[in-house]
């Protein structure tokens, strides 16, 4: 007959095993206070990556705006006005008269004022495609004048959506002061 001898430790439990399985041996042990360390490291890192991105470093542009053609391109639209940069203010404008129009009780003053706004809004959209129209053709001869050779596919569009921009919303931050006119 054989001595069954026992294993010397009690059988663990359910819970301590499957704890036993969840940690992983590659992890590295982390303490809060290093958790917290990284995630400060990774807010400022974050922030530093912004702040470069909205100065308009290179290095921290996406691939859409990179290129001395693209930092051409967003000069030159930020140093002019456009129509378009008026657009959205425009549209706040049509819709607190729209809203305004529902209190009134007169109905041919109601439809002028409702008729009136619509109508802006739309004389506003399309001087505005038309300026980026305009903008988009300038653009390309002078940034075949600028740099020969350069691939101008898109650079017109990329042009006039940032041109609808109100100049405090662009990102990255505009580098240039408009430029005043003469008289």
């Amino acid at each position: 007959m054989s001595t069954q001898e026992g294993k010397g430790r009690p059988t663990p439990t359910r819970k301590e095993a499957e704890s036993k399985r969840k940690v992983s041996s590659l992890s590295p042990v982390v303490t809060k206070e290093q958790k917290q360390a990284a995630k400060a490291q990774a807010r400022k890192d974050r922030h530093a990556q912004r702040d470069a991105y909205l100065r308009g470093d290179e290095s921290a542009l996406p691939a859409r705006d990179r290129g001395p053609a693209r930092r051409f391109a967003r000069n030159y639209v930020d140093s002019r006005r456009s129509t378009g940069e008026y657009f959205l203010p425009a549209i706040f404008v049509v819709l607190i008269l729209t809203y305004l129009a529902s209190f009134i009780s007169d109905k041919t003053t109601k439809n002028y004022v409702t008729l009136t706004s619509i109508f802006m809004m739309y004389a506003m959209l399309i001087i505005a495609v038309i300026d980026g129209f305009f903008l988009s053709r300038k653009l390309r001869k002078a940034i075949e004048a600028q740099f020969p050779g350069t691939e101008t596919k898109g650079l017109g569009m990329y042009a006039w959506l940032r041109s609808t921009q109100m100049r405090r919303l662009r990102s990255p931050h505009p580098q240039v002061k408009v430029a005043r006119k003469k008289n």
